[in-house]
């Protein structure tokens, strides 16, 4: 699944496409993917120019004077910035043209969706979450506010969208395995100098994933078809029963709220 860093690679590459452009015309080939798709609102946009490419969460946002397009990539989608002309792919449901170029989205499992936005208007898809991680919004009071009061396990209320938004299962294992916080602690028995700290990490692992083009697993690749690279700097994700980076034991992996969790005994306490 496409988390925040690959959301932002995205933005960052389709926006020196997109920005400034008028857009030529939308086509819509699939009436829906995760919701219904509204297209005759969309269709307004056509002869309208892009004012930004901005991101929400996992979620772009293409804004016009207009109305803005609103794309989440859901579990396996993605995005291309492709000559007009080029032909069409199974799964490939929206396009947005600009010129000689279209921004295409392709989207095999359909879990991705396509909104729209008015004038003025807050999508309600906005509504309940949390600040963003790379900004001042996230800091340790504000962490360490909301763990004291919580009993769930540190990893599920960092990835909870109101406390944080964009901390995937990926960058989740791994801040937590920097932070040396075992994943399995409940949020309010985790030491506030360890929140601390957890918030830098959780920066730093996320700065450093968009820089390098952000985590190809199975389905993202960037815009331009290119993988990211921040695989290769894995500590513990997809690592279960390999040996610590740190300090050579084996790596434990059990499921947290459905989700896989790679962690060190030794290391993460």
């Amino acid at each position: 699944m496409p988390e925040l860093p690959e959301v932002e690679v995205s933005k960052l590459g389709v926006s020196q496409h997109l920005n400034q452009q008028m857009i030529s015309d939308i086509i819509v080939r699939t009436p829906k993917l995760r919701w219904d798709i509204p297209t005759e609102q969309l269709k307004t946009l056509i002869g309208q120019r892009i004012i930004n490419v901005s991101r929400r969460a996992k979620y772009l946002i293409i804004e016009t004077a207009a109305g803005d397009i609103i794309i989440h990539l859901g579990m396996s989608g993605s995005l291309r910035v492709i000559a007009r002309d080029s032909a069409l792919k199974k799964h490939d449901h929206f396009d947005l043209v600009v010129a000689d170029k279209v921004l295409r989205l392709n989207d095999p499992r359909r879990f991705g969706a396509l909104l729209f936005a008015a004038p003025g208007q807050t999508h309600q898809v906005f509504s309940k979450l949390g600040p963003e991680p790379l900004t001042d919004d996230f800091n340790a009071s504000h962490l360490i506010n909301l763990c004291q009061k919580r009993k769930a396990v540190i990893k599920q209320v960092i990835m909870d969208n109101p406390v944080v938004v964009g901390v995937g299962n990926i960058y989740a294992n791994e801040a937590l395995f920097l932070a040396g916080i075992d994943p399995r602690t409940p949020a309010n028995q985790v030491p506030e100098k360890q929140l601390s700290t957890l918030v830098e990490v959780i920066k730093n692992v996320l700065a450093a994933a968009i820089k390098q083009g952000g985590t190809t697993l199975k389905d993202f690749s960037q815009t331009d078809g290119k993988p990211g690279y921040f695989a290769q700097s894995l500590h513990v994700y997809g690592r279960g029963g390999q040996a610590c980076t740190q300090c050579g034991q084996i790596l434990q992996e059990l499921k947290i709220g459905q989700r896989a969790s790679v962690f060190c005994e030794h290391c993460q306490k």
